[in-house]
C-alpha cells in the first residue's frame, strides 16, 4: 500500500486507480502535472478547473475535470484556449469559475503581464460548465498594474446579497474589485472608486473567500510558488471588505507527503457543513517548479470556528456523491 501511496504521489500511476477499500480517490486525484485549482459544485457534479502546470509558452490552453462523487474524475479537454482569445499569448493562469444567470463564466489571467503590455484578467462564457468558452470582451478586464498588484490569480465571489466581487493579485498586494452584472465591466464601489487594495499581513498571491456561519473566511497564499515554502494562510472578517487580520497558517509542506502546498480554493457539499480544500502540491521527490499536483484533502473547522491545520493525504478522501 505504501508503494502505492508514493506511485500516486508522484504521479506516476492514475489517481483513478482504486485503493484496497475502493472508498478513498488517492492524491492526486488528476492525472499530470496541474497546479491553481479552483473547485466548484455544479448541480450533482465537483468540477475542478486547474492550471496547466508548464513553461510559460505552453500554457496556451485549460483543462477541466469533472466528478459525481469525487473518485471518478472525467477530463474535459481544452475547454479554452488562446486560438479563443486574440489578445492572450500564453501563460493562462488560474481559472476562477462562476455560474450566472445561466450562463457558465470562467475568468482567467494571460501573459504574464507586466507594465505597458498587454494582458492582464480576462472573462470567458459558456451555455455548459464543460465550455466550450469564448472570450466576452475580446481585451482583458483588468490589464493595468494597480496598487502594485499584478491582475492575476483572480477569484469571483458572490455575496448573500448577489453582488460579485472579484479578489485579484500577485507581486505581494491584493486588490477588491465589483462586478457588474453582465461580468463586461467594474462596477464604482460606494465611495466611486473602483480598486481597493485589502492585502493581508504575508500575502503574496492566489486570494479566496467563502462564507460560513455569517463570517467572511479570506484565504490567500504565502511564500514563493516554485519553492517548497508556499503555503495557505486565513483571516476570519464580519465583512467582504474586511479587514483581514491573518489568523495562521493552515496548509503547509510536510516532510512525510509533499512540499510547496497552495494556491487552493474551497468545495462546500450543498446542505451540509462539509468542506474540501482543493490544491496542489509538489511530490517529494520532484524539484522542477512545475512539477506539482492537484490533491484534496479535507477543509475543518474547530468550535470556535477557526480552520484547523490541514492534513495533507496521500490517500485523499472518501466518496462524497451530491444528494
Amino acid at each position: 500500500m505504501r508503494i502505492l501511496l508514493l506511485l500516486l504521489s508522484a504521479g506516476l500511476i492514475s489517481s483513478n486507480c482504486p485503493s484496497e477499500s475502493n472508498q478513498y480517490a488517492g492524491n492526486p486525484v488528476i492525472d499530470g502535472w496541474y497546479a491553481d485549482p479552483e473547485g466548484i459544485v455544479y448541480g450533482n457534479n465537483y468540477w475542478i478547473f486547474p492550471t496547466y502546470s508548464d513553461a510559460y509558452h505552453k500554457q496556451v490552453f485549460m483543462d477541466a475535470f469533472s466528478s459525481p462523487d469525487l473518485i471518478n474524475w472525467t477530463k474535459h479537454e481544452r475547454v479554452i484556449d488562446t486560438a479563443e482569445v486574440a489578445w492572450a499569448d500564453s501563460a493562462m493562469w488560474a481559472p476562477s469559475v462562476i455560474e450566472n444567470k445561466g450562463k457558465y463564466y470562467l475568468f482567467f489571467g494571460a501573459n504574464d503581464v507586466h507594465e505597458g503590455q498587454i494582458g492582464g484578467i480576462g472573462v470567458s462564457v459558456a451555455d455548459e460548465p464543460q465550455g466550450p468558452y469564448r472570450d466576452v470582451l475580446g481585451k482583458p478586464l483588468i490589464n493595468e498594474i494597480v496598487n502594485g498588484a499584478q491582475p492575476i490569480d483572480q477569484f469571483v465571489f458572490r455575496d448573500d446579497d448577489g453582488s460579485h466581487y472579484m479578489y485579484y493579485g500577485g507581486w505581494g498586494h491584493c486588490n477588491m474589485v465589483k462586478l457588474n452584472q453582465d461580468f463586461t465591466a467594474l462596477e464604482p464601489f460606494s465611495d466611486g472608486t473602483l480598486y481597493k487594495e485589502v492585502t493581508p499581513k504575508d500575502y503574496v498571491e492566489g486570494p479566496f473567500m467563502f462564507i460560513r456561519d455569517g463570517k467572511y473566511y479570506f484565504m490567500w497564499s504565502e511564500g514563493g510558488w516554485g519553492g517548497p515554502h508556499y503555503r495557505v494562510a486565513y483571516a476570519i472578517s464580519d465583512s467582504p471588505f474586511g479587514p483581514f487580520e491573518r489568523e495562521g497558517t493552515i496548509l503547509a509542506q510536510d516532510p512525510e507527503i509533499a512540499t510547496g502546498a497552495g494556491h487552493h480554493s474551497v468545495m462546500k457539499v450543498p446542505g451540509a457543513d462539509e468542506y474540501y480544500i482543493v490544491y496542489h502540491r509538489r511530490p517529494l521527490e520532484e524539484t522542477h517548479h512545475n512539477h506539482r499536483v492537484t490533491c484534496i484533502d479535507k477543509l475543518e473547522f474547530d468550535d470556535n470556528g477557526k480552520i484547523k491545520p490541514v492534513k495533507m493525504t496521500f490517500t485523499g478522501v472518501e466518496a462524497r456523491p451530491i444528494l
